[in-house]
């Protein structure tokens, strides 16, 4: 039947998300996305627009879904210290697995961000958002908790963690030694080692 399309459209954008994530926007070129995507470029075009279209639309789907997944420890409404040792320990693993040479697509598209348009631009400032906001939430739930020094700066902490996450998904995606890649997540999270509450002493019995 003329019209109906033969096509899934988010098998095609998880098709895309991973061109993009190997070769980023400007390193893959149409005719890449034609073949990799398997359709003709007019239903390309028709389904997305344009290239950027495309990104966009992939960048979207990439958040909705394969970011969620990634975040799902942090974002967890009862999501606490442990959450956090165990998002970086998650890249850790990832680091000499599928991850490696690919990291993540928003923050390959941070790094890239320079030489694109204000769309892809608007997604990479969520994605930090984003990212400060889940740690700022996992930290929240620990100091209500009485697991965190009552000193302890929430904002720059969840500031520090966004930023060490995304060096470390940068490293990843540079094929850095996995060995370095684990290093400095448990540095990263031993931060939290020296900041956690100290247990009340027993009294001493008179």
């Amino acid at each position: 039947m003329a019209g109906v399309k033969r096509y899934d459209r988010i098998e095609l954008l998880d098709r895309a998300i991973e061109l993009f994530r190997r070769q980023g926007f400007h390193g893959t070129s149409t005719a890449e996305l034609v073949a990799e995507l398997g359709v003709n470029r007019k239903s390309m075009y028709a389904e997305f627009g344009s290239k950027e279209g495309l990104f966009e639309a992939a960048l979207e789907r990439y958040g909705a879904h394969h970011l969620t997944n990634v975040l799902g420890p942090i974002e967890a409404p009862d999501a606490g210290l442990d959450a956090i040792r165990l998002a970086f320990d998650g890249y850790a693993t990832a680091s000499d697995g599928w991850a490696q040479g690919r990291g993540c697509l928003l923050c390959n598209t941070a790094v890239e961000r320079g030489a694109l348009g204000p769309g892809p631009r608007r997604h990479v400032a969520a994605y930090l958002e984003r990212l400060t906001r889940a740690f700022r939430h996992a930290l929240t739930n620990a100091a209500a908790d009485g697991e965190l020094s009552d000193d302890v700066d929430l904002d720059e902490l969840a500031a520090f963690f966004m930023t060490a996450l995304i060096g470390v998904a940068a490293c990843i995606r540079a094929e850095a030694p996995p060995a370095q890649v684990r290093a400095a997540c448990t540095v990263a999270t031993g931060v939290l080692d020296g900041l956690v509450a100290s247990p009340i002493s027993a009294r001493a019995p008179s």
